[in-house]
């Protein structure tokens, strides 16, 4: 038996019941987003101030990349644009690189990463901060996102 649009068949028998009248088990767990940062699509998060910005990887990020064993930044001291890659990050299974979310200069890498990489899938957006960046003079901070759109970005 077929369950019709907008119902599933119940288990238990020939009996329809409409969506969402029963539980659902999901494995799902609530991202976290703090509000007063901002995002890109990259899954990047940028806390702005005055003309520095602290650069990480999202919570979203950390997770679906898994076990962190390296960070890699290679550009302290460089001018990089919006978009250009600064550095990469390694897991276990996968390396990626990381997106300059704003065009700038990159002041100063978080050596502690260096030692202990892990600290990024434990605290990603405080202890685990990758790089700080100059903002140069006119960039845009139009395209980034806040923690609304990124949580819809994501799916959270």
């Amino acid at each position: 038996m077929q369950a019709l649009p907008g119902f599933m068949l119940y288990t238990g028998g020939d009996l329809l019941e409409p969506l969402g009248t029963r539980p659902v088990e999901t494995n799902y767990t609530k991202m976290n987003i703090p509000g007063s940062l901002k995002y890109t699509k990259d899954h990047e998060w940028v806390k702005i101030d005055g003309d520095i910005a602290i650069v990480g990887i999202t919570d979203f990020a950390q997770g679906e990349l898994g076990d962190i064993v390296y960070v890699e930044v290679e550009t302290e001291g460089e001018e990089v644009e919006e978009g250009g890659v600064f550095g990469t990050v390694e897991a276990v299974k996968t390396v990626s690189d990381l997106f300059m979310p704003i065009d700038g200069t990159v002041t100063e890498f978080n050596s502690e990463l260096e030692s202990s990489p892990e600290i990024v899938n434990e605290d990603p957006y405080e202890k685990g901060w990758m790089i700080k960046i100059a903002i140069a003079a006119g960039a845009s901070t139009d395209h980034l996102l806040d923690a609304a759109q990124y949580g819809e970005l994501i799916g959270s």
